[in-house]
């Protein structure tokens, strides 16, 4: 793997560590919560898990292609990225 490539994976890793940590106060938080709020926590929380393990897989896809092939798949991987971001950003507002 490449210095370049070692070093935005590397990035990417770390700010899912991140994530990773505020949901996990997320849920805290969810088991905290009343009945009425805890159904919606744990439907954010359960998306948030998924749309988390797609982002890992296609993270694991950039580790592991050529070199020829992973600009290509970077790009493809930044709009799941975005998303995820966005979903981790929203989760966090409406918990507060």
């Amino acid at each position: 793997m490449n210095e370049r490539r070692k070093a935005y994976v590397e990035k990417l890793k770390a700010q899912l560590d991140e994530w990773n940590a505020d949901i996990d106060k997320l849920e805290a938080k969810a088991k905290k919560a009343e009945a009425e709020f805890k159904a919606k926590y744990e439907d954010d929380l359960a998306k948030l898990h998924l749309q988390r393990t797609e982002v890992k897989a296609k993270l694991a896809e950039i580790q592991d292609a050529s070199e020829e092939a992973w600009e290509d798949l970077r790009y493809a991987f930044e709009k799941s990225w975005d998303i995820y971001k966005e979903s981790i950003e929203r989760a966090i507002s409406r918990f507060k």
